[in-house]
């Protein structure tokens, strides 16, 4: 893990500044200015320096960060990063230069003069009073302050209680956090809620000793429900927004022992974490092509950014790396490596809407009440029905017709004339949502004021079944998805019956829908644009489309994600369940 903290951090010194306060990386503007970009690609890769700083680890570039940091807190330097306003992105990035002033002072603080020093002590407080969105992001002056103290910088000690107070109060049970007040249960509350929360037990426990041992325990309870988001080759759901932080998905995996919590024994958290990077790491070639890490998921894919990120965005991803900084001597380095417990083929997680079914290895995740009309693609991100390990999910490259559209795992409908209609809309804001214990999760939408559309999805072995019912005052055109699969090397399969769309890739994988009752809608397997899907370039969706007169109508769907192993499933489709 060291090793690849340096790998991916090397090739970044050819792109630095002078100073070394700006690391620039390219284009991909980001809605924040060109600046903050800069600070950016100086700053996230010390998520992953500092603790490899912090644990004795060697890089020959400590100089040109600790160079940076002056310059880039110099009012007179041509590299200075501006002053911090309130809702500002160098808030962001001032939680990885506190992060990294608290772990390894000698790497980035000690070599600074006295003026330097004041120089950065003042930039860092200045964003403590800063106002900042009411979600994680208050974390960031907590992070910043325990910079400030481990390097003896005065400044007010007592102002990130408040902050603390705030972020406690998007507690919810199980070891659930909302971030702010949204739907949102996704990513961002392993890497970053629990994530900084476990920093701040492990750094200022002794003097916060209650709120360290709240942090603890929820995120013990949390990660509960979290392996059951890990496919066993390491690999993880791909849902919600950020995905080009990558591996940061698995950061949680390494805080857990890194603030003392054994509610994953140290083998089996360190087995979680190092599976995944080497998941990732098989595939480096792709998502970081000279040593970069690109813009994207599976490969390089602009079309999956969000509108705040910047060339640099994806080194958030060298969170995972936090367990350097316990040294080689700690228990989660010397412990025996201890595979993760067979898990349950269904786990129900009613904090996040969710339903997490494990077959054949692979996961599958049923989402019926997170929704984010802010994020690009927000609908896509966390409103289709379900998301894969194996097969990931697709995002539009434009709003005219179903190849565009990629409306993998969703109902798609329209009101245009014709039987080719151009203009469709899908589940955006869930209704009403509810989840069952046996795992099946209803919600209801409304695509226009007089169609109310019912959708329930349920677990089904190595399937899952979804159930419409719609009640329109318009005529309609729907299209419904399974999986998108991988089409390079051509489909080994593909067929299309009544009421039934198959694709097998050139490896084996399985893609099918079918209907369960009537009526038997048209099959079509279609080929979305390039460059949708998160893990294939290029796909194939196995489709079933159907027009709809005014009234009321349900459709009985099963729909098959599946391994050459588990791909016999196809001859076995799951009862119809009436609803």
């Amino acid at each position: 893990m060291q090793a690849q903290v340096v790998e991916l951090c090397e090739p970044l010194v050819r792109y630095a500044s002078p100073g070394g306060a700006r690391i620039r990386l390219g284009v991909n503007t980001a809605h924040h200015d060109d600046a903050a970009a800069e600070l950016e690609g100086y700053a996230r890769p010390l998520w992953g320096l500092a603790p490899l700083a912090a644990g004795g680890g060697e890089f020959a570039h400590w100089d040109l960060w600790a160079r940076g940091l002056a310059a880039g807190t110099d009012p007179g330097h041509p590299e200075f990063w501006g002053e911090i306003g309130g809702f500002d992105q160098r808030q962001v990035e001032t939680a990885a230069i506190g992060f990294a002033l608290a772990l390894a002072p000698e790497r980035f603080w000690d070599p600074l003069s006295g003026r330097e020093r004041d120089r950065v002590g003042r930039w860092l407080a200045s964003s403590l009073d800063r106002e900042t969105p009411g979600n994680n992001w208050n974390f960031f002056p907590v992070l910043v302050g325990l910079g400030l103290d481990r390097v003896g910088y005065a400044h007010d000690r007592e102002a990130r209680h408040a902050r603390l107070d705030r972020l406690e109060g998007y507690a919810l049970g199980d070891g659930w956090y909302a971030d702010g007040d949204t739907e949102q249960r996704d990513y961002y509350i392993p890497w970053a809620m629990h994530f900084y929360g476990l920093i701040y037990a492990a750094l200022a426990g002794g003097q916060d000793p209650r709120r360290a041992e709240r942090f603890r325990e929820r995120a013990a309870r949390f990660a509960m429900d979290f392996r059951h988001w890990f496919a066993d080759d390491g690999s993880a759901v791909p849902f919600g927004r950020s995905l080009t932080y990558r591996f940061a998905q698995g950061a949680f995996w390494g805080a857990l022992p890194y603030a003392g919590v054994d509610a994953v024994p140290y083998g089996e958290a360190r087995s979680l974490l190092v599976r995944h990077l080497e998941w990732w790491r098989a595939r480096q070639a792709s998502t970081a092509p000279e040593g970069v890490l690109s813009i994207g998921y599976g490969y390089p894919q602009p079309l999956a950014a969000e509108q705040y990120n910047g060339p640099a965005s994806p080194y958030w991803a060298l969170k995972a790396f936090l367990p350097l900084a316990l040294g080689p001597g700690h228990a989660f380095w010397t412990a025996p490596e201890q595979s993760p417990p067979e898990l349950p083929a269904v786990s129900v997680q009613p904090q996040a809407g969710a339903v997490l079914m494990r077959s054949g290895g692979d996961v599958t995740l049923l989402s019926g009440r997170q929704h984010n009309t802010w994020a690009r693609g927000g609908a896509a991100k966390y409103a289709k029905f379900a998301y894969s390990t194996r097969f990931a999910f697709s995002v539009p490259s434009g709003d005219l017709g179903l190849l565009h559209g990629a409306y993998d795992s969703m109902l798609a409908v329209s009101d245009d004339p014709g039987d080719e209609p151009l203009h469709f809309r899908v589940r955006e804001t869930p209704l009403d949502p509810h989840i069952d214990q046996d795992g099946t999760i209803r919600s209801t939408w409304r695509p226009w004021p007089d169609v109310e559309i019912t959708t329930w999805l349920a677990p089904a072995g190595a399937w899952h079944t979804r159930t419409h019912r719609i009640t329109t005052a318009r005529p309609l055109f729907t299209a419904e998805g399974g999986f998108a699969i991988d089409r390079d090397g051509g489909l080994r399969v593909q067929e299309c019956a009544p009421g039934s769309a198959l694709a097998v890739s050139a490896a084996g994988d399985l893609s099918g829908i079918r209907d369960l009752g009537a009526p038997l809608r048209e099959a079509r397997i279609l080929t979305p644009l390039p460059a949708t899907n998160l893990l294939a370039p290029r796909t194939a969706l196995p489709t079933l489309t159907a027009p709809l007169p005014p009234g009321t109508h349900t459709f009985h769907t099963a729909v098959l994600a599946a391994s050459p192993e588990t791909a016999p499933s196809w001859q076995t489709p799951p009862p119809l369940r009436a609803r």
